[in-house]
């Protein structure tokens, strides 16, 4: 199983992107949308701590229990400039902190259904009896 995050809204102080996940099979499907810091163009402009999306590319992911959310999470491995990337539920670009938020687009800039979609795509990693995924993010 492959994930894919597809970045289709760029703003000011917040991208979107739309989640799929790959089962390997041809079976690609759309699983949720995702909410992340700015996108800045590390070539051309600095990283601001905090507020900047991770770059495009492929990285590997496993769980990780994180001491701030005190749960499994997914956890992006070897990201340049990055380190702590987890996906995780949250609802507006401040909840960020510079990871990935999951979970439905359906108020401009903010996501709803947040931990009801991070419990899915746990227990979607979880049955898939992988230890490691690819996630590609691309821009849309």
């Amino acid at each position: 199983m492959k994930l894919l995050i597809k970045l289709i809204a760029f703003k000011d102080t917040y991208t979107i992107g739309h989640l799929y996940i790959d089962h390997e099979n041809g079976n690609i499907q759309y699983f949720a949308d995702t909410l992340g810091d700015k996108y800045r163009d590390l070539s051309v402009e600095p990283k601001v701590p905090k507020l900047t999306h991770i770059p495009c590319g492929t990285y590997k992911v496993h769980l990780f229990f994180s001491p701030k959310h005190q749960f499994l999470v997914p956890l992006l491995q070897d990201v340049p400039q990055f380190s702590m990337i987890e996906i995780h539920p949250g609802n507006i670009p401040e909840d960020t902190d510079g990871c990935i938020l999951i979970g439905k687009n359906t108020i401009k800039g903010q996501l709803t259904s947040s931990k009801n979609t991070f419990k899915c795509l746990m227990d979607c990693l979880q049955d898939s009896g992988q230890k490691e995924w690819l996630l590609t993010i691309e821009k849309g």
